[in-house]
């Protein structure tokens, strides 16, 4: 069963979010972090795999701040029109989008206990940062989290364990920045793939579909270690 919720931020701030319910109780819940595109197609069906397995799955909104009902595709345009969604809601005061994702888990951990986050692109990103920061998370796994392998990222200590998965071809996050962030955080377990950025994304023109199936599978493997 799906469903649109509201979520309500400590601040007060009520943002919608797409609930996937798995068909038995729920094993724990997973949180869904959005690429740059918002939570469209793609990500409601990220979010129906994860029910699927078991998890109530719970995709916040995180543009709702910037701006409302963002669903985009993955033309060149929908590229620009996401990086300056992304610019902007990185932009907000501290702690700006982190807040609903707080919301997010704290919904998820009402309803089925321990609570995981899965980001993809910026949500990649976002995972990253909540599991340094945000406490409440069990586990967190990003996929090919843009920035978090430069600046202060790979000097955040994480709250919880951490799976990243990247790609060797990845045109926005160097190979050589990948091998520094597995080094710096010994204890995150880091995949790398002979793939594209946004390779598990069956609607961009670099998906691949053995590294999005190998991904996955460890994926599910990590969040039954720490979810159930």
């Amino acid at each position: 069963m799906t469903e649109t919720i509201e979520l309500t931020a400590q601040d007060g701030f009520t943002s919608p979010a797409y609930v996937a319910r798995p068909a038995q109780a729920p094993r724990g819940a997973v949180v869904v972090l959005q690429e740059i595109f918002g939570v469209n197609s793609h990500i409601r069906a990220v979010a129906d795999g994860y029910a699927r397995q078991g998890y109530l799955a719970v995709a916040p909104a995180l543009f709702h701040r910037v701006r409302h009902g963002v669903e985009l595709g993955y033309t060149a345009a929908d590229v620009e029109q996401g990086r300056m969604l992304k610019a902007a809601a990185e932009a907000l005061p501290a702690p700006g989008v982190r807040a609903d994702v707080a919301a997010a888990v704290a919904y998820g951990a009402s309803q089925a206990g321990k609570v995981g986050a899965v980001g993809y692109c910026w949500g990649g990103l976002v995972a990253w940062r909540s599991a340094c920061l945000l406490p409440g998370l069990a586990a967190a796994v990003a996929y090919y989290g843009g920035g978090m392998t430069v600046g202060e990222e790979p000097a955040r200590k994480p709250l919880c364990p951490v799976m990243c998965h990247f790609g060797e071809q990845d045109h926005a996050i160097a190979l050589d920045g990948v091998h520094a962030f597995a080094k710096a955080q010994p204890q995150t377990e880091v995949h790398v793939y002979p793939a594209q950025h946004g390779f598990n994304c069956d609607q961009r023109a670099s998906f691949d579909a053995p590294a999005a199936a190998l991904a996955l599978e460890r994926t599910l493997a990590f969040l039954a270690r720490h979810l159930g």
